[in-house]
């Protein structure tokens, strides 16, 4: 009978520490959520005075026949994967190779993070600045000094030139994320099952294969899974980069303030929800399959 009475104490107690955690989560988490799929369904005004219209299903119909969603929704699954894929890969070299002791490592490690704690717009203005065609050090080293072309090129003026430099951007940006989490888990791998792999004849690469891919694989999932959603809704960086790469964060920007669209604007966001729900899924349960979730 006592032990009861101290489990319900207990339960209540957590119930109390938690309740303003629960509340905040609702207010600003679940309750944006639901009333933004609610007005995704009305022909939402500005004005918050004037009275929203029912559309129903019309604002999904007009987004998923709009030729430039489908070109937003191209430009910007290719953006994630290239940006997560080489990110990850860059941040997985960086921490392998900082996994071993040499002289002014912790120095070393928080030079690396620089690019991830800076704030977006002084990282902006500095590329913004490497690449301006009068005064940047690219052109003049590519022009001046290695006459790699006559003339300067306007980097972010260019479509294809703006995506490749978004993406190198997003890449140099954020591997640090990606090598804090593999450094934190590669340390806590045994040596002794390197020297077995050893003993045994393993190279480099079977080691890694056998060894360390096991070991980070929850660590590379959660990696990727989480910059996948960062970079699949990205909006500012490419804002202040360039406005010739339309990605879909900047798409429904243009919607929601440019063209006063907001209901549209949260049928495009359900959209982009639902289908980073379903690859993530998909994702995971290949994982699963495989025996490595």
């Amino acid at each position: 009978m006592q032990i009861k009475t101290r489990e319900r104490s207990d339960s209540k107690l957590a119930w109390t520490l938690l309740l303003p955690s629960i509340f905040l989560l609702l207010l600003l988490v679940a309750y944006p959520m639901v009333s933004n799929v609610q007005i995704s369904f009305f022909d939402q005004p500005v004005n918050a005075r004037l009275s929203a219209t029912l559309v129903g299903l019309e604002n999904y119909k007009d987004i998923l026949t709009d030729v430039e969603f489908f070109k937003s929704l191209g430009i910007t699954i290719l953006y994630t994967v290239l940006a997560v894929g080489g990110s990850t890969a860059v941040g997985l070299a960086v921490a392998l190779f900082f996994n071993r002791p040499f002289k002014f490592r912790k120095t070393a490690r928080s030079l690396i993070i620089l690019s991830y704690v800076t704030p977006s717009i002084s990282l902006v203005f500095a590329w913004k600045y490497m690449f301006n065609n009068g005064y940047g050090i690219v052109n003049f080293l590519g022009g001046d000094v290695l006459h790699l072309f006559d003339k300067a090129p306007l980097w972010f003026d260019n479509p294809v030139s703006s995506f490749i430099l978004v993406v190198l951007f997003a890449i140099w940006r954020y591997f640090p994320y990606a090598f804090i989490s593999f450094l934190a888990i590669l340390q806590t791998v045994d040596n002794t099952l390197y020297e077995a792999a050893e003993i045994d004849g393993a190279s480099l690469w079977d080691k890694f294969k056998i060894v360390t891919l096991p070991a980070i694989m929850p660590v590379l999932l959660t990696v990727v899974t989480l910059r996948s959603i960062w970079l699949f809704y990205m909006f500012t960086d490419v804002y202040l980069l360039t406005n010739k790469v339309n990605i879909l964060g900047i798409y429904l920007y243009q919607t929601a303030f440019a063209f006063n669209d907001l209901g549209k604007a949260s049928s495009i966001s359900v959209i982009l929800f639902m289908i980073l729900f379903i690859a993530i899924m998909i994702a995971r349960k290949r994982v699963n399959l495989n025996g490595n979730g």
